[in-house]
């Protein structure tokens, strides 16, 4: 297959070579079709990033309380048994 690219493609191809982003434009452009593609994949499917995964914990924890209590008295508690 054979791919011809808008000046400005090249420019990004080029750009990508030049910041070590690959050893050839073939593997440039791989590195960003598999990158188009895992983000079209839905969440549950990818793996998620450490970053995205402490985001996703701290989204998930909004509005969980434990009573007014605060985890340090919790421990504190736990130590008397």
């Amino acid at each position: 297959m054979q791919v011809t690219l808008t000046p400005h493609g090249e420019e990004l191809l080029a750009a990508a070579l030049a910041r070590g982003l690959g050893r050839s434009p073939e593997e440039v452009i791989e590195r960003a079709l598999e990158t188009v593609a895992e983000q079209a994949a839905p969440t549950a499917e990818r793996k998620k990033t450490p970053a995205e995964a402490v985001a996703h914990i701290r989204e998930s924890r909004k509005g969980v309380t434990l009573g007014g209590l605060k985890i340090k008295d919790l421990i504190h508690e736990g130590h008397k048994y």
